[in-house]
């Protein structure tokens, strides 16, 4: 099971954001979609699936929060006309927030945001080798600008299988951005690729809950472990959602989630769901309760 999973909020559009996706990348699937009853955004949609190999979740759960380009996601190729046929898709009704062509780190490049609000580089590779095709990369503005370095040493400190795997600074006259601030960091959290980097541009923009990272835990000294280290904004905890230090949310979950929220009996789903509503940190064995029925 992959340990750390992207988790994506809409409105309404979850199973339709997501064909699109899948319809996009190759080796892609909807690998399930659970409906959950009586929730505080009424009925929510829960999809499961998989892009090139790498496990994503959507939820639609009303418009409290939306997407922004705080958490993108970067899409390495290895031809210009694969960069040409994603990009063809993902721009269709969405906004070009840097134009396709070539840059200097990239004989072709551009920077999209579809039109349901998720935020897309597609890189050419220029030949090197892929090990992880999709990178989601956590761009530091606003307030916590300058911060994505030490974020990155703090998320390495709190997980136990994690690496810097590439550091690059600004340098002289790249103002507004600050000399030695971090440019773009390459890390590994449990042999995922993740980026960081900051920006001291002026953006409309701030992390919010729209795009989170599921932590999915083997036991209960796991989640306990993990929320302990992460929350950091008390308010913030809600149904194993939580917020760190510098305002990006996690959930931290049991590794057994599917299970409690899956299968066709839709009494036991809605047992469960109620339960785990109420709750803030997850507690497995009360879940296992309502699963059970007891």
């Amino acid at each position: 099971m992959q340990k750390i999973i992207p988790h994506l909020w809409f409105d309404t559009e979850a199973i339709q954001a997501t064909d699109l996706y899948v319809s996009t990348f190759p080796n892609s699937k909807i690998m399930n979609i659970t409906t959950l009853h009586n929730t505080p955004s009424g009925s929510t949609d829960i999809v499961t699936f998989t892009l090139s190999g790498q496990e994503f979740q959507a939820i639609s759960a009303g418009p409290l929060f939306k997407i922004n380009p705080s958490v993108s996601f970067h899409v390495k190729c290895k031809t210009i006309s694969e960069v040409d046929a994603i990009w063809e898709k993902l721009s269709r009704g969405g906004q070009v927030l840097m134009d396709l062509g070539a840059y200097p780190f990239s004989e072709r490049d551009g920077w999209v945001q579809d039109k349901y609000g998720l935020s897309w580089q597609i890189i050419y590779s220029g030949g090197l080798d892929i090990q992880q095709k999709i990178t989601p990369v956590i761009m530091f503005v606003g307030d916590v600008c300058g911060n994505a370095e030490d974020a990155i040493k703090f998320w390495k400190s709190v997980f136990h299988e994690a690496s810097v795997d590439q550091i690059l600074r600004y340098g002289k006259n790249e103002e507004p951005d600050k000399e030695g601030t971090l440019k773009y960091g390459a890390f590994s959290l449990f042999n995922q690729e993740f980026g960081a980097m900051d920006s001291a541009q002026k953006h409309a923009f701030m992390f919010n809950e729209a795009i989170s990272f599921i932590v999915n835990c083997d036991t209960q000294d796991e989640i306990d472990d993990y929320w302990g280290k992460l929350s950091a904004v008390p308010e913030a905890e809600q149904c194993g959602w939580l917020k760190d230090k510098y305002g990006l949310s996690w959930q931290v979950v049991p590794a057994g989630m599917g299970k409690f929220l899956g299968g066709d009996d839709r009494t036991r789903i809605d047992r469960v769901t109620q339960v785990f509503l109420v709750m803030k940190k997850l507690d497995i064995a009360k879940l296992q309760e309502a699963y059970d029925g007891k």
